[in-house]
């Protein structure tokens, strides 16, 4: 039982503690939220009647009054991509009226917990996210119950309550690996990524799906690395010692290719000549390389547009599309012809 001196005032996380349950459950409740269970209603109706707390709602309201900054919560701002995205992001939400904060989370999802616990203090009005890897469902979904938007963006948190804003990953690995095996190449691997992250899988599936639809006598590899310039240095080494005969690459992003490619230039081979490479994001750089990168273009843009779409649909208390998919589209260049 909490004991209290007589001058303290019950607070809601007393209500909590009491009743063996969250606060964000204890504010459903009193706020008349039909997303509590009838057994947790009733435990935290029993705490407030033996606690003899009383609820101002007054107080209650000054603190739900959303500010206009819209949180940016991006895993990685050291990948172009991401910084690229931010930017465009940035620009669409200022037409919105509010005001975009930018953080980043450096892919660990204990920053992103403690981020968003400091920006929950500014009442920010709601999340966009592109998710570390590890997100909890339970805790994403939480933050939803406790009356903030979010909105994940290029990644999908499997059975979270956030809408998502998707390039289609799948079509764009798809593509990939058709154009290089439509030039009879025997022998190709996927590059980069991991397991911890929708995006691995998606982009993994597409290469995938199209190595099902050609012979068998086709061989593949699949190299894990992470996601960036040394991670992509490091999986050419280990390709070369486990498939030296590699013909062709489908990396996960661009900035794994650039890494993939100058490993190649360190040992002389020559990039589209001796293995063919395709990148994915097309940023900027990919098209003034030697040789240009092939890679799957994804409109930054459009991500930026849509998401804005489905925030001003939440914002006006109306119900958003679930899961949105970006189109992607295949830029050929010299590096896989």
């Amino acid at each position: 039982m909490i004991k209290k001196h007589p001058n303290d005032k019950i607070t809601i996380f007393d209500v909590a503690e009491h009743a063996g349950v969250s606060k964000s459950t204890v504010s459903l409740v009193l706020t008349h939220s039909d997303k509590v269970s009838d057994k947790s209603k009733a435990k935290v109706e029993r705490a407030i009647a033996e606690l003899g707390y009383v609820y101002s709602r007054d107080a209650a309201s000054l603190r739900s009054r959303r500010s206009r900054l819209v949180a940016l919560v991006i895993n990685d701002l050291t990948n172009p991509y991401s910084a690229q995205l931010a930017v465009g992001l940035e620009q669409y939400i200022y037409d919105l009226g509010l005001v975009p904060m930018l953080v980043n989370t450096g892919e660990s999802f204990a920053r992103q917990q403690q981020v968003v616990n400091t920006l929950k203090e500014y009442n920010v009005a709601a999340f966009v996210m592109c998710p570390a890897p590890a997100t909890d469902k339970q805790w994403q979904n939480e933050l939803i119950q406790s009356g903030f938007p979010v909105i994940n963006i290029m990644r999908e948190i499997s059975l979270s309550s956030a809408p998502c804003i998707l390039p289609d990953n799948r079509k764009g690995t798809f593509l990939a690996a058709e154009h290089l095996l439509s030039q009879a190449v025997q022998e190709l691997a996927f590059i980069g990524g991991n397991s911890d992250i929708s995006d691995y899988h998606e982009r993994l599936a597409g290469f995938e799906q199209a190595l099902s639809e050609h012979p068998s006598a086709v061989h593949s590899h699949i190299i894990n690395s992470a996601t960036t310039r040394q991670g992509g240095h490091q999986a050419f080494q280990k390709l070369r010692r486990q498939a030296p005969s590699v013909q062709a690459v489908v990396c996960f992003s661009d900035v794994i290719a650039y890494g993939f490619i100058e490993a190649m230039r360190e040992v002389g081979l020559t990039p589209g000549k001796d293995i063919k490479v395709v990148g994915f994001d097309d940023l900027d750089d990919s098209a003034l390389m030697t040789p240009a990168l092939s890679s799957v273009r994804i409109d930054a843009a459009e991500i930026g547009r849509r998401t804005t779409a489905v925030l001003k649909e939440i914002m006006a208390g109306n119900k958003a599309p679930v899961r949105t998919l970006i189109d992607v589209e295949l830029q050929v260049r010299e590096s896989s012809l």
